[in-house]
């Protein structure tokens, strides 16, 4: 048995599984998978470039560790007496062989039992984005792996979208009509935590996860309108245009044109359609874009 952190009631792993290795474990995914793992009494061991910048809430089954993707030297004293990794793929990294592939072979030579990997919807179809190889990769070379293929999340609104709404009033996007599924973060750790707490039920699984409406961007800019008590705008970005944006907000161009790539297929209904598979999974209705939006309006207030 273990014990879960903050009062939660003990869980017993029943594959044995000990301690996860989380990558990203500090962003916006990363850190709802590491919560999600504490509450149900999951040691956690979380990967991150300077293990010395200690957040405040580090609580209990929880430790630090130096990892970078691109330094393979760090791998395997991340990976040490770990059986789970939850693996991610950074934004930034476009060239998996050397990253992500090879964290993957070296965790299962150190013995890992279980990999959870965070890729994208479409991803088993799509080979542009960097998703597909580590997909691949996986089926090939390990035996227990859950992939989890969420569409697109609510909580873009807080991350790439939130500089336009908060310094513009708009989202601006080249989806043009599209209607998206948007899933919520909190359900997707969920799933991934239930994929180390049971994984002879999720082993070698592949999930498509939506939300339970889909929504144009024009309904998502209402929204925040209603939320924020000001305007908000829904901008349909050209192709050329919206790579020249994301260019003078920064973004590198390997990541400018896999964020809208994806963003383009939105306007032939890549993320409208509704899979219940996250729903069967939960055992609840998923969370709505709305209600992130209620729950965080402080993220678009000036």
């Amino acid at each position: 048995m273990k014990r879960a952190a903050r009062g939660v009631q003990t869980v017993e792993l029943m594959s044995g599984l000990r301690r996860i290795l989380v990558t990203g474990a500090q962003g916006n995914v990363g850190r709802e998978v590491v919560r999600a793992l504490l509450a149900r009494g999951v040691f956690v061991r979380q990967a991150v470039r300077d293990p010395d910048a200690r957040p405040a809430d580090l609580g209990q089954g929880n430790e630090l560790v130096r990892f970078d993707f691109h330094q393979p030297e760090t791998f395997e004293t991340a990976l040490e007496a770990c059986d789970g990794l939850f693996l991610l793929r950074p934004p930034a990294i476009a060239k998996v062989k050397g990253t992500l592939n090879r964290l993957v072979t070296v965790a299962l030579e150190r013995g890992v039992q279980q990999i959870v990997f965070l890729s994208v919807a479409g991803a088993a179809k799509n080979q542009l984005v960097p998703h597909h190889a580590v997909e691949t990769h996986l089926k090939t070379s390990a035996k227990g792996w859950t992939i989890l293929r969420p569409g697109f999340f609510a909580q873009n609104l807080g991350d790439a979208y939130q500089r336009d709404i908060l310094e513009d009033d708009r989202v601006y996007v080249p989806a043009g009509d599209g209607r998206v599924a948007f899933v919520h973060l909190r359900d997707i750790a969920e799933i991934a935590a239930a994929a180390f707490l049971e994984p002879e039920r999720h082993y070698q699984q592949a999930y498509e996860l939506t939300g339970g409406e889909a929504l144009s961007f024009q309904a998502v800019a209402q929204t925040l309108t209603e939320a924020l008590g000001r305007t908000i705008r829904y901008d349909a970005a050209g192709v050329l245009g919206y790579l020249r944006h994301l260019s003078r907000r920064g973004l590198p161009l390997a990541q400018a044109l896999v964020q809208t790539i994806l963003h383009v297929g939105l306007r032939w209904g890549q993320a409208q359609a509704i899979d219940p598979t996250l729903e069967r999974l939960l055992g609840r209705r998923p969370l709505t874009l709305r209600e992130y939006v209620r729950d965080n309006a402080r993220l678009w207030t000036p």
